[in-house]
C-alpha cells in the first residue's frame, strides 16, 4: 500500500526521496494519533469498565488490584506495543530508525512492567494482610526483596536493550561485581535474614504489645517490613525499629500475657513499723466481726492456743510464745479478700508477702493475675483493689509510711501550739 501511495506522488512530479519522506512523515503522524488513541480508549473506556466491574464483584482481590492502579499501569503498554509493531511497517524491518524506535519501546515496556510487577506484588501484601495468618506470617519483608530483584533484573534488560547484547552477558559480567553489591546491600541482607529470624522462632507479629525503650517503642506492631518494624505507640507516635534490632537488641512481647488471659498486679504499700503490734483481745473481738476473717481468727486462735499450752508458755508477757499480730491479721484479711474479687484469676501465682523491711516501712506485696488484660479495665481493677486495701487499714490500726506534708507539720505546729498555751495559762 505505501509503494503504491509513493508512485501516485511521483505521478505528481515529486522525486523518488520526497515521496519517500512524505510518507514516512504521515505514517508517524497516524502512528501517533493511533497511539494517543489507543491510549485514549484503554484509560477512558476499557479502564472505566473494568472499575465498574471491580466495585460489583464481592472478591477482594481485585478491588486491591484497581486500589493499586495494576490495570492504569498496564494500559500504558498499549502504545508503546502501537509503536512497536507500527515503525516495522513504516520503515522495514532492517531500518536504522526502526531499530531505534524499538528499542525505546521495549525500554519503555521494561519500566512499565516494572512498574506494573511492583503494583502487582504490593496487592498481594493487601490482599494477604486480609488472612489471619498475615498476624503471624507477614510476608512484606520478602516481597520488598522480590522487588529489589525485580528492578535489578529490569535494569539488566534495560542496559542489554540499548546496548544490543544478551543480558546473559551482562549477567556474567555482575558476577565481578558481587563484593561491591554485598556492601551497598549489606544492611538489606542482614534486615532479611532478621527478618527470617523473627519469623522462624516467631518472636514478634503484627499487633503484638512490644517495648524496646532504647528506641522509645511501647505500643502494638503495625507492620514488619523487610528494613523496619514499625510500632504504634499508645501516645499515638510512630517508633520505626531496624529489623536486625529486634534480634540484637532487648525487646519484651507482652503476646504471652494476652494469650494466658491474665495480667499481672505487683504492687506494694508501705506499712509503718511503729503501728505493727500484738492483737490484744479488744482488737481480736473487733475484728472477729469482719466475715472474711472470723473462719481465720477461729482457726488461728485454736492452733497458738493449742502451742503455747503444749510448751508451757506464760501468757503474762505478749513476748512468750505466739500471737496474733494486727499485721499478719491484715496479710490473712487481703488473701481472703482477693481470693473472693471476681476479677481475680486464682489459678495463676497468688502471693501476699512481705518484703525486706526498709527505712520507708514494711512493704506488703500484692502478686496476683487479673482475669481481663485490656489495659483500662486492667486499671481499674488494680485502682478498686487498692482502694479497698488503703480504706481498711484502720481497721488493723495499721498506718501507711510516707513523708511529713505540709499539713503533717501544720497539725504539729497546731498541737505544740494548743500545749503551749495551756503551759502559759
Amino acid at each position: 500500500m505505501l509503494d503504491t501511495i509513493q508512485e501516485w506522488l511521483i505521478g505528481f512530479g515529486l522525486s523518488s526521496d520526497h515521496a519517500t519522506a512524505i510518507i514516512q512523515i504521515s505514517a508517524l503522524i497516524v502512528l501517533a494519533v493511533i497511539s494517543y488513541a489507543a491510549n485514549y480508549i484503554a484509560k477512558r473506556i476499557v479502564l472505566r469498565v473494568i472499575s465498574k466491574i471491580v466495585t460489583k464483584t464481592k472478591t477482594q482481590w481485585d478491588d486491591a488490584l484497581a486500589e493499586r492502579k495494576v490495570f492504569v499501569r498496564l494500559s500504558h503498554l498499549v502504545p508503546a506495543l502501537i509503536i512497536w509493531f507500527g515503525v516495522a511497517i513504516i520503515f522495514g524491518d532492517t531500518a536504522s530508525l526502526t531499530l531505534l524506535a524499538r528499542r525505546c519501546a521495549e525500554t519503555y515496556m521494561i519500566i512499565v512492567g516494572l512498574l506494573v510487577m511492583d503494583s502487582l506484588l504490593t496487592a498481594v501484601v493487601d490482599i494477604y494482610r486480609t488472612f489471619a495468618i498475615a498476624k503471624r506470617i507477614p510476608i512484606k519483608g520478602y516481597v520488598q526483596v522480590g522487588k529489589i530483584l525485580l528492578t535489578i533484573t529490569g535494569v539488566i534488560l534495560i542496559i542489554s536493550v540499548l546496548l544490543g547484547k544478551s543480558p546473559f552477558l551482562l549477567l556474567g559480567g555482575l558476577t565481578a561485581l558481587t563484593a561491591v553489591l554485598l556492601i551497598v546491600f549489606k544492611d538489606t541482607i542482614l534486615n532479611l535474614v532478621a527478618g527470617i529470624q523473627i519469623q522462624a522462632y516467631d518472636m514478634v507479629r503484627v499487633g503484638d504489645w512490644i517495648v524496646m525503650p532504647k528506641y522509645g517503642a511501647d505500643g502494638d506492631v503495625s507492620e514488619i517490613a523487610l528494613n523496619t518494624v514499625t510500632v504504634q505507640n499508645f501516645d499515638k507516635t510512630i517508633s520505626t525499629i531496624p529489623t536486625r534490632a529486634v534480634i540484637d537488641e532487648y525487646l519484651k512481647n507482652w503476646r504471652g500475657m494476652k494469650d494466658s488471659g491474665g495480667r499481672r498486679i505487683k504492687r506494694s504499700i508501705a506499712i509503718d513499723v511503729n503501728s505493727i503490734k500484738f492483737c490484744t483481745p479488744v482488737m481480736i473481738t473487733r475484728l472477729s466481726r469482719i466475715q472474711l476473717l472470723q473462719a481465720y481468727i477461729e482457726r488461728k486462735q485454736k492452733e497458738l492456743t493449742e502451742h503455747n499450752a503444749a510448751n508451757g508458755i506464760d501468757d503474762e508477757s505478749l513476748a512468750n510464745g505466739r500471737r496474733m499480730t494486727n499485721v499478719g491479721t491484715f496479710r490473712a484479711y487481703l488473701t481472703e479478700y482477693l481470693r473472693g474479687h471476681p476479677s481475680i484469676d486464682t489459678n495463676k501465682t497468688f502471693l501476699v508477702r512481705q518484703l525486706q523491711p526498709t527505712e520507708g516501712g514494711l512493704p506488703i506485696q500484692i502478686y496476683v493475675f487479673a482475669n481481663d488484660t485490656v489495659w483500662a479495665n486492667y486499671e481499674a481493677i488494680q485502682a478498686d483493689i487498692f482502694d479497698h486495701v488503703l480504706a481498711v487499714l484502720p481497721e488493723f490500726e495499721l498506718r501507711i509510711c510516707q513523708n511529713l506534708t505540709g499539713h503533717d507539720l501544720n497539725e504539729l505546729a497546731q498541737t505544740l501550739v494548743s500545749k503551749w498555751k495551756g503551759a502559759l495559762s
